[in-house]
């Protein structure tokens, strides 16, 4: 059983059944289950796609195709871990094994005005719907946040022809994964796209205007909009496996294998926390759903994590990351040119710990990714 339908979910049916064609599966989602790939949720505006139009098979589709029992629009409300059974609407369903592919959930804001609650995120295929139907008519857009999807929204939303204003604490684009040469060259790349970035400052208050939105900053500016998209981190949805009695930190603890503290429960994508890491990127992702799958087959399999760049999709300046391990010991060494940023984080015996390419450095990529170290060996 496998509580979940995002791209982990289906990543895991169809390498299980590479492995296995007969094991019934059974999944269970709160939404309808359609399969689609949601890295392109930030950037599908500009090229005109529709939430249908980003769904790349129908939940049915992929139940024939895999052999799946898909349960659609259906909670789990808990699980029951010694009688082997979760509770949904329907009743309690048995498992013999549970995979939890719960996802996160976006970071929200302790914002104050009259229409903080009409700040939206893009999580799902729904909430793109939400976000496309929103933007009938508008012109303004304010986005809190100027990480990873941040930027990717602001890159496509100006491409689309709106104006947006980009609100962030810290000092310049994706502070948390590129040293500030590099950021200062997508931050110019994106403002000569049309974005206006609001470095140092932070979102206070939404306030409902005569004509759309008032978003007022921390330090009192005011900036009118049309729509205020919040894109400042997602959470893990732990508090199903909390409730179970599962080991949590800031995600669901598994072992090399994906399992959790519960014999025959496991965790992946999102939600899980292996060795103290959580990456909520697809290449990782794909990593655990094949070591799960072989895992479940009855093959030996141990996750490991090679190097995986991140590849950010903001066509005004591209960008590739592999930023070194939070502990890692060393410093940036950056070639700033006028078309690119050639950062290589060095450790202190010489060893490339990480990189961040943009610009025309990111022909560099497999290069430097041969060099790197395995994020998890």
């Amino acid at each position: 059983m496998i509580v979940g339908s995002g791209l982990a979910a289906w990543t895991l049916v169809r390498e299980f059944r590479k492995l296995d064609a007969q094991t019934p599966i059974t999944l269970i989602t709160r939404d309808n289950g359609d399969f689609y790939s949601k890295p392109m949720l930030s950037n599908a505006l500009s090229s005109g796609k529709t939430a249908a139009q980003l769904v790349s098979a129908t939940s049915a589709a992929m139940a024939q195709q895999l052999g799946v029992t898909v349960m659609a629009k259906t909670d789990v409300t808990a699980i029951d871990p010694v009688a082997y059974s979760v509770t949904t609407a329907l009743g309690p369903v048995t498992y013999s094994r549970l995979v939890l592919a719960l996802g996160a959930d976006p970071v929200r804001l302790p914002l104050q005005g009259d229409a903080a609650d009409r700040v939206i995120s893009v999580n799902d295929l729904q909430d793109y719907a939400t976000f496309r139907a929103q933007l009938e008519g508008a012109k303004r857009v304010t986005v809190i946040g100027a990480g990873l999807i941040g930027c990717e929204f602001a890159n496509d939303l100006v491409q689309a022809g709106y104006e947006v204003d980009v609100i962030d604490p810290g000092t310049h684009p994706l502070g948390r994964l590129l040293p500030l040469e590099a950021g200062q060259q997508m931050q110019q790349a994106l403002a000569h796209a049309g974005v206006r970035f609001h470095f140092g400052n932070s979102v206070q208050a939404v306030l409902a205007a005569p004509q759309g939105l008032q978003v007022e900053l921390a330090n009192g500016q005011r900036l009118a909009s049309d729509l205020v998209l919040s894109a400042v981190g997602l959470r893990p949805r732990i508090a199903l496996a909390k409730a179970a009695g599962l080991q949590t930190a800031r995600g669901i603890v598994v072992n090399r294998q994906l399992q959790t503290s519960q014999t025959d429960i496991y965790a992946l994508g999102d939600v899980a926390e292996v060795e103290g890491l959580l990456l909520p990127y697809v290449m990782p992702m794909m990593q655990s759903a094949r070591t799960l799958a072989a895992h479940l087959a009855g093959q030996p399999a141990t996750l490991r994590y090679p190097a995986m760049p991140v590849v950010v999709k903001t066509p005004a300046m591209p960008v590739v990351v592999s930023p070194p391990l939070a502990n890692a010991q060393g410093s940036w060494q950056v070639n700033a040119f006028s078309d690119g940023v050639d950062a290589r984080f060095v450790g202190l015996d010489g060893t490339l710990l990480g990189f961040a390419l943009a610009g025309k450095a990111t022909g560099q990529k497999t290069v430097l990714q041969k060099s790197l170290p395995a994020v998890l060996a």
